[in-house]
């Protein structure tokens, strides 16, 4: 039996409804237009296909990378796109090395040029990096330079959208861009489909994204996913009222421990700063 349902709309940072709205092919038109708002426009996509990562990295480890979604345009441009819920220790190293599977898959077995398709990295965070919080700018674009600031590399590009940082009203949406931010942070408050949002593509994603629509069983994965994403929320803002008093360690063990049911140990290790070993021999209360 499916959860009781308080919003219409399904919240597209939960793992389910950012890959139901746009993880699949029926609905790849609703990528295909988010992406344009975010890509340069000489790099605007006309179609695209979904990938999978089974072929990615040379080793085991590699290959257990798993991207939210991964696409190639029609010209063979590879598009990597991530929700990421909360900060994370090395979270720009982490972007490179994934980043570097869509390179090393270009790879052709004998004579080859290294002639490479462009490769960009998204990453929709739900959080503010620390080092741009006093800027107001939530979009940063992060390519290959030289000291004078020009280009380098025109081929690898690295976009980050801070969510919080989007703070517009419905009354202050002044472009298409500006309508699909309000939407990743406010779907699941609206009731009804708001006069900004009359054109085709959000009236197809109003139809996937209600929540009446699902079956029993897509109910039940979808409320998995948003108890997942709320109980990270609440532990990440008691982790970060905590990080504020002494007794550190204390705090960082009561932290793991809330965490055991919804991270992975390496990831628990990132965050708190315990190690592996400490942490698998936490036991529950």
């Amino acid at each position: 039996m499916a959860f009781p349902l308080q919003e219409k709309y399904v919240n597209l940072l939960t793992d389910f409804g950012f890959k139901r709205v746009f993880g699949s092919e029926p609905n790849k038109q609703l990528l295909l237009d988010f992406l344009n708002t975010i890509l340069p426009p000489h790099h605007h996509i006309q179609d695209l296909s979904y990938k999978t990562t089974e072929n990615l990295g040379n080793t085991p480890l590699d290959r257990k990378a798993i991207f939210d979604i991964y696409c190639q345009s029609v010209n063979g441009d590879r598009i990597i796109v991530e929700i990421q819920k909360a900060k994370q220790n090395f979270f720009k190293d982490r972007s490179v090395f994934y980043a570097s599977f869509p390179i090393q898959e270009q790879a052709v077995k004998g004579d080859w040029n290294f002639k490479l398709a462009p490769v960009y990295s998204i990453g929709i965070l739900d959080f503010i990096f620390d080092d741009h919080k006093t800027e107001a700018a939530y979009l940063h674009t992060v390519e290959l330079k030289d000291q004078d600031c020009n280009v380098f590399y025109d081929k690898l590009k690295f976009i980050y959208v801070e969510l919080p940082k989007f703070t517009k009203s419905l009354e202050q949406l002044a472009s298409h861009q500006d309508q699909w931010l309000y939407l990743l942070r406010h779907l699941p408050d609206l009731e009804n489909r708001p006069q900004p949002f009359q054109d085709p593509v959000f009236l197809q994603l109003f139809e996937i994204a209600e929540i009446a629509n699902f079956s029993t069983a897509e109910q039940d994965s979808y409320q998995n996913s948003l108890k997942y994403y709320r109980d990270l929320n609440n532990v990440m803002d008691t982790a970060r009222e905590e990080g504020r008093q002494e007794g550190a360690r204390e705090t960082a063990i009561a932290i793991a421990r809330s965490l055991l049911d919804i991270l992975p140990v390496e990831t628990i290790s990132e965050r708190t700063g315990l190690t592996v070993e400490e942490i698998q021999h936490l036991t529950k209360p």
